[in-house]
């Protein structure tokens, strides 16, 4: 296609977005190129979902092997080595970036494993100083973990280090209670660590149902997750081997690893966006419009470096639309709607559409079912846990708001459920369905 430029697309940032969106737009004609400053795959491949995901299945066993005697098995000699684990996930994002790698050197797109600026609406510059030109440019650079200034943060880690401690820490701080959060406090505690999750606020996982965050407290709980909140770290200190940690209005107390994880950034700082008149949002966003294009005309961003909806799912929804508007000349946009989305804390929890507190502020008359229940599984297994399922249902239309659910595999049933409430069903429709039993799934069909 290009005449005039180097490529026809430079995308900045071989994420999922980003990677998607070359890959695509080489198979429709477009000579393409990409540039990368870490590793081919992003950060859900390499330093985010799909690691962490592993070392839940991980910690999953902690579980499983106690309850094995309940089912007949005996266990002798359990023993966890840490190093085995992480060098054994570390081993599968090298796959995965190779298999990323592979994906773009079979669709033609010629890849630069270094940093890249713009330097106008045209044109990026390498960090080795090659300069080259694009008649589109693509940026999809993904966010970046918040590291709160306070003395002793530079001792913290975030989410992008935990995957390669060198040891297993005997005693965990946590500070935030997002997903993240949750997240790493339930792998921790699984594994045997003393786990103190800290926050700022009274709230964990804020724009989750409130009865699931109450449920899933009260597990957590019950398993030995310390909470402190309204209370965040004033200042770390080295102290031997170890850190003394001082929150807010306490005494100060000894842990062995610090993770903050307070949420994430756009990745956008360094990127030279001034040079082509692009101005950031509050949180330095880039703001783009619903064809992903951004104030100027030649540059388009995806992912979360625009901010909006911070899921892999969407930046590769964002890139494949990207790529069919503009080099398929298939106009795309994506629905925001609906999205389902899941903690894999432990237990996991798992929702689409409103919450309870959404749908009565939107529609004020609506109607809540719920289960709550003891899965067979904890039953059999002497575990106490129950699982809770909401529906919420518009009194009006019957037609189902919003679904929530927490308990053992919540987010594997949740993803056919959420089809049903994109598409619009009422609560007869689930009530006319017939129960697959013995399961957890069933209780969404019977819900009264």
């Amino acid at each position: 296609m290009t005449k005039s430029h180097d490529y026809d697309l430079f995308v900045i940032g071989a994420g999922s977005g980003g990677v998607r969106a070359a890959r695509v737009s080489a198979s429709h004609g477009a000579k393409v190129a990409i540039a990368e400053e870490f590793r081919i795959g992003g950060t859900c491949v390499i330093r985010g979902c799909v690691p962490k995901k592993l070392l839940v299945y991980g910690s999953h066993f902690a579980e499983e092997l106690q309850d094995a005697a309940h089912y007949g098995w005996t266990v002798e000699k359990m023993t966890f080595d840490w190093s085995v684990l992480r060098d054994t996930v570390l081993k599968d994002v090298d796959r995965l970036n190779e298999a990323y790698t592979a994906t773009l050197q079979n669709h033609g797109v010629e890849r630069f494993l270094e940093k890249a600026t713009i330097t106008g609406p045209h044109s990026v510059r390498l960090a080795s100083g090659r300069e080259i030109t694009a008649k589109t440019i693509l940026i999809a650079t993904g966010a970046w973990p918040v590291l709160p200034d306070f003395p002793g943060s530079d001792l913290c880690i975030t989410s992008n280090e935990v995957f390669h401690l060198a040891e297993l820490p005997k005693r965990v701080v946590i500070q935030g209670a997002g997903y993240i959060a949750m997240e790493f406090a339930g792998i921790f505690n699984a594994l045997g660590c003393h786990v103190t999750v800290v926050n700022r606020s009274e709230t964990l996982l804020r724009g989750y149902d409130e009865s699931l965050r109450d449920r899933l407290l009260q597990i957590t709980m019950a398993r030995g997750i310390q909470y402190r909140f309204n209370c965040p770290i004033e200042r770390i200190e080295k102290d031997g081997e170890c850190y003394s940690v001082k929150l807010a209005g306490q005494d100060p107390f000894n842990a062995d690893a610090v993770l903050i994880a307070t949420g994430r950034r756009p990745n956008t700082r360094g990127l030279g966006l001034d040079a082509a008149g692009i101005e950031l949002g509050e949180r330095g966003e880039i703001p783009v419009d619903e064809a992903n294009r951004t104030s100027c005309p030649s540059i388009y961003a995806v992912g979360d470096v625009t901010d909006r909806v911070q899921l892999t799912p969407v930046a590769i929804r964002e890139g494949q639309a990207f790529a069919d508007s503009v080099f398929s000349d298939t106009p795309r946009t994506v629905d925001y709607s609906h999205i389902p989305s899941a903690v894999f804390s432990q237990p996991p929890l798992a929702g689409v559409g409103l919450t309870e507190g959404q749908a009565r502020m939107q529609y004020g008359n609506i109607k809540v079912f719920s289960s709550d229940f003891r899965p067979m599984k904890n039953v059999f297994a002497e575990r106490h846990e129950r699982g809770l399922y909401k529906m919420i249902v518009d009194a009006g239309t019957d037609r189902i708001l919003g679904l929530h659910m927490i308990g053992p595999e919540a987010p594997e049933i949740l993803q056919a459920a959420a089809i049903a409430v994109k598409a619009g069903l009422t609560k007869a429709d689930f009530d006319a369905t017939v129960a697959l039993h013995p399961s957890m799934a069933e209780e969404l069909v019977l819900m009264r």
